[in-house]
């Protein structure tokens, strides 16, 4: 049987780079859709999967990633997005949810054939984690206001090529809540 899987990308981030400031402001505004959307899929018991970069610091451990960005500028929505211990967690070492994890492994063992993409950034993280999902065969869903960049412009922009290269929905969640409930 076919499930699908909800991805919380790079949500724990110290927003510590040039233009941090503007993502974290972005990022704010997308925890309540996603935590909606996290509340879903526990209550439907569906895989909720973060998968989060190591910031360089080559870490394994999941407990690492978390304590470092609680002492970073990414503490309020680290706090307010923390994993449960039944929740997965993969580290990431580059932009794709894919480059260089176990997560396809763990997807087909879990019998996913559908995910849905929320976090940071749009024109970075997210668009290249649908493009490997795509890849991947996957069917694939990016609520657009589950999803942050930098600027609107680079949101957008990530956007119209997530919808119109890869033909991947990007309504908002609201949409897509109301046609799962049908």
């Amino acid at each position: 049987m076919s499930k699908t899987a909800l991805l919380i990308i790079d949500m724990f981030n110290d927003f510590d780079f040039d233009g941090g400031d503007m993502l974290r402001t972005h990022t704010q505004v997308i925890v309540d859709p996603i935590l909606k959307l996290k509340k879903h899929f526990k209550e439907t018991d569906l895989p909720v999967i973060y998968c989060n970069d190591n910031f360089g610091q080559w870490k394994d451990s999941t407990e690492d990633i978390i304590d470092y960005v609680k002492g970073t500028k990414g503490k309020q929505i680290a706090l307010q997005i923390e994993p449960e211990d039944e929740e997965y967690f993969i580290i990431k070492p580059r932009h794709s949810t894919f480059f260089g994890t176990q997560l396809d492994i763990l997807l087909r063992q879990l019998s996913v054939t559908k995910l849905i993409l929320t976090g940071v950034a749009t024109d970075i993280c997210i668009l290249f984690s649908a493009n490997d999902a795509y890849m991947r065969d996957y069917d694939i869903y990016v609520p657009r206001d589950c999803v942050a960049a930098e600027t609107l412009k680079r949101h957008e922009s990530a956007l119209t090529i997530i919808d119109e290269a890869l033909g991947i929905e990007t309504s908002s969640v609201s949409e897509y809540m109301r046609h799962i409930k049908k």
